[in-house]
């Protein structure tokens, strides 16, 4: 495997997080995330796209292609399994976890990536409710409805929780975690929706709803063997 320099790997893990149903993301919103000049991601975007691992698309941005999507997830995975051991096993707190796992990300080979993934028996989440890219992952499918977008009968799997950790951590202890399967019962014209989740019924205030996401099967990774 050809190894990829860090700044490589950070443009392509920037626009995998930003990336939204293919749709090109925007040079100016990626040189802000990454804390650089709008030139400096001009020159370096139309070097990845030689490379073909971006498409650069002239006054629209930029989008991933199967190959740069492919490297971006190893690296989301790599981040992710190093959060999960520095918060679980020697239980640093979860910022810090992360300022952490973002450089060794860059220095973990694949196969020790999948080393540690067996060892902490292959997260599906970090602690943070955050998906983890399965081994040899090529995309993940990214919660597309909010509790409130299933309407009266809908159905789903809890695949993320986007509120602030005081708000998660309510929802959380209510059984509204990932893995939870929810069903909406009914809905007020006052923006309530109630919902059956492990065998209660909540009423939720649609500010509180709007940040469980879930999918409408169980197979919301999606991978397979490169």
């Amino acid at each position: 495997m050809i190894t990829m320099s860090e700044s490589t790997e950070m443009y392509l893990l920037r626009t995998a997080l930003l990336q939204r149903e293919s749709q090109p993301v925007p040079l100016s919103l990626l040189a802000q995330e990454l804390d650089v000049s709008t030139v400096s991601a001009n020159e370096m975007c139309r070097k990845l796209m030689h490379d073909g691992l971006l498409i650069y698309e002239p006054y629209k941005g930029v989008r991933l292609t199967e190959h740069g999507s492919a490297i971006a997830l190893r690296v989301l995975r790599r981040r992710r399994l190093w959060e999960v051991f520095l918060v679980t096993h020697l239980h640093l707190p979860a910022d810090e976890a992360e300022r952490i796992a973002c450089r060794f990300e860059h220095v973990t080979p694949d196969h020790v990536a999948d080393r540690l993934g067996t060892m902490l028996g292959e997260p599906r989440y970090t602690t943070r409710s955050e998906p983890i890219p399965q081994a040899a992952a090529t995309e993940i499918e990214l919660p597309a409805l909010a509790a409130t977008e299933l309407g009266v009968g809908g159905e789903g799997e809890v695949v993320a929780i986007t509120a602030s950790p005081t708000v998660g951590g309510f929802l959380c202890s209510q059984g509204l975690r990932p893995g939870a399967r929810i069903r909406v019962l009914a809905a007020s014209g006052r923006g309530q929706i109630i919902v059956r989740v492990g065998g209660q019924e909540l009423v939720l205030e649609q500010a509180l709803a709007e940040h469980i996401r879930v999918v409408v099967d169980h197979h919301h990774l999606i991978s397979e063997e490169v």
